[in-house]
């Protein structure tokens, strides 16, 4: 029998190792490594790099160095904020080599595969895939054997509100009494949610939303390291459109750039995002500031031209307001902002009542918005009520009119010869109002207003009080409390104000200040103005006012029932005179 023979292979050759061809080479021609998105690239890996959270760090770093730890957690807040950030860095410093630390290497076996997402001891768990008890008792089985290779086995679950009631109530006794070598971690965005029996059982840490600063430090920082040029104005955009989230802001980086193609340029990043920019809305201020419609009607339709959402240019429009009276409350808030400077302008520029009355009209307007016509007329309604309800329009508006008396109040002899004569003749018969007298100056006052250093100052203040109150340019509560005032004396530099005990609410600081701050833009900056309060001597302009009302409402009533016309209809027909429905010439309801 002949011996079979076994050839041995022929050795392999040295020669360069085969490598499958990348799918970057393939399409782009050269061979680079798969991009990945900022949100997963920049996550934090420990303590030092979370944005926001000192509170929870803090307490977490003091239990891991003194070694208080507790076998449940519970991580709250809304998304983006780092909820599953922190379990997986709480996980590895559970876990790390090095020992249990609030400072893990990073480097060891563990630390690579927990950021990995192989570690064998951490188990992440969706509970809003798994909300069956039966997916939870069979991560309980597992709980009760030893960890493989680790220090704790770690569950962590995400979004644990969505769990059924049944699959709540399986682990309680679990999440009670675990076993020393489990350590729970939850995670949700709605704890209200969750049953208190489990609530009770864990430590509970709320998580803050960003505030848009440290959002945009945090992407300066990551823009930096990747070398890609951005405007700082850009980088605000991102922020306030991030709403709090880190996540949504590295997420709305990475669209940025990708539109932008690789630079942060603030008019791309609204044109992406679609938002108004602050410009218009500074604009639509200032022609409020000025009065001026005109100025204020071309806003919608720039923004309606731009295809921008009007919606939220009045939300915009509110934040704006909402900036601007805190920088009116404490001067310092808004230093950090890239647009401080603007918003401080328009602080001084509008008054506080004048910024709150912009607000709740904003707020009205957007809510009113889906019973307009269209976005656009409501929208521009919106600015109009601004413009119609503004103080100063209100003291800056002196229509001229000419009052028409009532056919009534007409005897029918002039009503029959103004059917045959031109209606000039009806105007004729009017009676003309009394000629305003006025006192002589005094020498000393017409020596000051031959200077031109002060107004001259009325001889006879008592009388013309309410028209130095009409002269003033003084709105909202200011207004009323000029008005309730009266004019006790006056000597051209020192000026004493009455004020009635009913209307002690109105002597507020602020309200006094601007008062006394227009009568010295009016009679000079070394008035001295003070206020008393005690009982009323009838001669404020409220007063007044009321009392010329009275006046011409008594004398309209006395002409309609004196009139020849008049008497007849009621002894023919039994009627009567309704003195409420009677209203003096040129007045409306």
């Amino acid at each position: 029998m002949a011996a079979s023979t076994f050839s041995t292979p022929a050795p392999l050759l040295p020669g360069p190792r085969f490598q499958a061809p990348d799918l970057m080479t393939d399409l782009f021609g050269e061979s680079s490594q798969a991009a990945v998105a900022l949100a997963r690239k920049w996550r934090p890996r420990r303590f030092a790099d979370l944005t926001g959270q000192e509170h929870v760090v803090q307490a977490l770093s003091n239990a891991l160095t003194q070694g208080r730890l507790h076998h449940a957690y519970l991580f709250t807040g809304t998304r983006g904020v780092g909820k599953t950030t922190l379990a997986r860095i709480l996980a590895k410093c559970l876990n790390c080599e090095t020992g249990v630390t609030p400072e893990p290497c990073g480097e060891c076996s563990a630390c690579r595969q927990i950021d990995a997402g192989r570690f064998v001891d951490l188990l992440e768990l969706d509970a809003a895939s798994n909300t069956g008890v039966d997916n939870m008792r069979e991560v309980l089985d597992n709980a009760q054997y030893a960890p493989t290779v680790g220090r704790y086995k770690v569950y962590i679950i995400d979004e644990v509100h969505m769990l059924s009631k049944p699959a709540f109530n399986s682990m309680l006794k679990t999440l009670e009494e675990p076993p020393e070598h489990v350590k729970f971690i939850l995670a949700t965005t709605d704890p209200q949610k969750i049953p208190v029996t489990v609530l009770s059982r864990c430590l509970q840490f709320n998580l803050k939303p960003m505030t848009p600063l440290q959002v945009t430090q945090r992407l300066a920082h990551v823009l930096g390291e990747e070398g890609i040029a951005v405007e700082a104005a850009a980088l605000s955009l991102l922020a306030r459109a991030a709403n709090g989230s880190m996540r949504d802001a590295l997420s709305l980086t990475d669209q940025a750039i990708a539109h932008g193609s690789g630079k942060l340029e603030s008019a791309a990043v609204e044109a992406m995002l679609g938002t108004v920019g602050q410009e218009y809305l500074f604009d639509i201020l200032d022609a409020l500031s000025r009065q001026d419609a005109d100025a204020l009607l071309i806003q919608p339709r720039l923004l309606a031209e731009r295809g921008l959402s009007l919606s939220a240019a009045l939300q915009d429009l509110g934040s704006l307001l909402t900036r601007i009276a805190l920088a009116q409350a404490a001067a310092g808030a808004l230093a950090e902002e890239q647009d401080a400077a603007r918003v401080q302008e328009f602080a001084q520029k509008l008054d506080a009542e004048t910024v709150q009355l912009y607000y709740q009209i904003a707020l009205n307007g957007r809510r009113d918005l889906p019973f307009a016509p269209d976005e656009l007329s409501g929208f521009s309604m919106t600015l109009l009520r601004m413009l119609a309800f503004s103080p100063a329009m209100d003291t800056a508006r002196q229509p001229v009119s000419v009052a028409r008396p009532t056919a009534l109040a007409i005897p029918r002899a002039q009503l029959a010869q103004a059917a045959a004569e031109p209606p000039q003749a009806l105007l004729a018969a009017e009676p003309s109002p009394p000629p305003v007298r006025t006192a002589p100056a005094s020498p000393a006052q017409t020596e000051t207003a031959q200077t031109g250093t002060a107004q001259a100052v009325p001889a006879q203040p008592g009388q013309d009080w309410p028209a130095i109150v009409a002269d003033l340019r003084l709105g909202g509560m200011a207004r009323m409390l000029a008005d309730q005032c009266e004019l006790k004396s006056f000597d051209g530099s020192v000026m004493l104000l009455g004020l009635a005990e009913m209307h002690r609410h109105l002597l507020d600081k602020v309200y006094q200040e601007k008062l006394e701050a227009a009568l010295r833009n009016k009679f000079g900056t070394g008035l001295k103005v003070s206020i008393e309060v005690g009982a009323s001597g009838g001669q404020s302009p409220v007063a007044v006012r009321a009392r010329a009302k009275a006046e011409k409402q008594a004398e309209a009533v006395a002409a309609i029932e004196t009139d020849p016309f008049i008497r007849d209809l009621v002894e023919q027909f039994d009627a009567r005179v309704d003195p409420a429905s009677i209203q003096p010439s040129g007045e409306s309801q």
